[in-house]
């Protein structure tokens, strides 16, 4: 029983690390593609708490939601938003490693405004 639970624990501390990882990757090549002028808006990753309606079974028990917010200084519109969205949905490899790390939502805000668009990402990881 006490090593079922230090199994746990330990496991717990791996997908910490692992979506600390994902979501430092993420920005650092973002960061990247703004300074190289590849992209006219910086983006940036973290963790937020997702949308508990998309849960599935390996969602993570508080933090799911994997925001990206776009600094434009500007309220960005909604194909705008849409179009950052589905650059990473439309990554299978992506929105699988976004789901085994216990991401159930992404969700795209501007830094400008209160308007932002989420999806669920069990329906975009293109299985089967």
């Amino acid at each position: 029983m006490i090593a079922n639970f230090w199994n746990r624990i330990l496991d717990w501390f791996e997908d910490r690390k692992d979506r600390t990882i994902l979501v430092r990757s993420f920005n650092k090549a973002a960061k990247a593609a703004f300074i190289s002028g590849a992209v006219p808006t910086l983006l940036t990753a973290s963790v937020s708490r997702g949308d508990s309606s998309y849960r599935h079974q390996h969602s993570h028990w508080l933090f799911s939601g994997f925001r990206i917010v776009a600094f434009s200084g500007r309220q960005l519109s909604r194909p705008e938003l849409k179009d950052v969205g589905l650059t990473v949905l439309q990554n299978p490899e992506l929105s699988r490693q976004l789901v085994v790390l216990g991401f159930d939502t992404l969700e795209v805000q501007p830094n400008v405004g209160q308007f932002g668009l989420k999806w669920e990402l069990r329906d975009h990881m293109m299985i089967g």
